[in-house]
């Protein structure tokens, strides 16, 4: 899958970019049809230590999924993003699979009728 990094305000190491890049991946075993991937790192100024925020942001066949976290560090709060977007990935799978039900049950009703 194709993502983009872009780290506003600062520039960001090529491990760092490389662990979202194989967290973000992992997805994928969950859900095959992503289209792509966007990652927004951001520096916030507060006094606070968990000042790292961590947007990622995915486009799905028909859908787009969006998770945002913030924490001490850039690598927890993509960890936490990637779990909620898994968490996302299984119920509009489940949405789908209900869908598509609907759909073979309204055409197997009609062909019924039809005989």
């Amino acid at each position: 899958m194709k993502i983009t990094v872009q780290s506003i305000h600062f520039t960001a190491d090529k491990g760092l970019l490389e662990f979202i890049q194989k967290k973000v991946d992992k997805l994928e075993t969950f859900y095959d049809n992503i289209i792509n991937g966007e990652v927004y790192l951001k520096l916030e100024n507060v006094e606070d230590e968990a000042n790292k925020i961590t947007e990622i942001k995915l486009t799905l066949p028909g859908n787009q999924i969006f998770a945002k976290e913030q924490c001490k560090s850039f690598e927890e709060a993509t960890d936490l993003a990637v779990e909620s977007l898994r968490k996302q990935i299984d119920k509009h799978k489940k949405r789908k699979e209900i869908a598509a039900q609907e759909v073979k049950r309204a055409v197997l009703a009609s062909t019924e009728e039809e005989y």
